[in-house]
């Protein structure tokens, strides 16, 4: 069997250059691939396109990106918690594609299954759809989305071999799965990595096929996007 394993996340970011397009799981703050992120940082790498559900916040996730402007474009379906994002979208800094949520999730599924293009429902009408084909299936029109591209996809999980099989946890499962071999590239952090055979094959949720590359995360903020407490009576 294949051992994908590579020593960290410095190795796992070979090859990355300007002017690519990466995927990234999470939602909010939910499963984010912080390593790879703070490694994206570190090599200051210029004009790229993110494909992602949301931005981060102002000062973690997508965020740290945003502040040093290493991103050209941000591909999302919600952006509400980042200042610097809106500072820059209204400026015309940050060029920005906003998606149905439904429909961001299936483009990245639909690059994972090798499906060049999918009709929806989902935006028909409004400016989504501007440009699109249209088609009507059963009485109802339709628009053509085409599956994303990107040069790598990086996805944050729990547990995962040295094969590349993945275990997601809680919410962190969100948009990581569908991620998943949607790149050319897909690289995997996770909180811990076992020796191939540890893993119950009924608790996997993604295979290795799907994954090109993995390594052990060295640490794990997890922050809390919105926190919210009830108030002592």
């Amino acid at each position: 069997m294949i051992n994908k394993t590579v020593a960290n996340v410095q190795v796992a970011c070979e090859g990355i250059q300007d002017s690519m397009t990466f995927m990234l799981g999470g939602f909010g703050l939910s499963g984010i691939p912080e390593n790879s992120i703070a490694e994206l940082v570190r090599r200051n790498v210029k004009n790229v396109t993110c494909i992602s559900n949301n931005a981060g916040v102002d000062d973690f996730g997508l965020g740290l990106l945003l502040q040093k402007k290493q991103i050209k474009k941000m591909i999302s379906s919600y952006v509400g918690e980042n200042a610097e994002f809106e500072r820059q979208m209204l400026s015309g800094e940050l060029e920005v594609e906003l998606i149905p949520q439904g429909t961001l999730a299936q483009r990245c599924q639909a690059a994972q299954s090798g499906i060049p293009a999918f009709y929806t429902p989902a935006g028909y009408g409004t400016e989504v759809a501007e440009g699109k084909e249209a088609r009507e299936y059963n009485g109802k029109m339709h628009i053509l989305e085409e599956a994303f591209k990107a040069d790598f996809g990086f996805i944050k999980a729990w547990k995962g071999d040295a094969a590349g099989n993945l275990i997601f946890k809680g919410t962190a499962r969100n948009f990581n799965p569908n991620m998943c071999g949607a790149a050319k590239i897909t690289v995997a952090e996770v909180e811990e990595l076992v020796p191939v055979g540890t893993l119950d094959p009924n608790q996997i949720h993604i295979p290795g096929i799907f994954v090109q590359r993995i390594f052990q995360g060295s640490t794990y903020e997890k922050r809390i996007e919105q926190l919210t407490v009830r108030k002592r009576s």
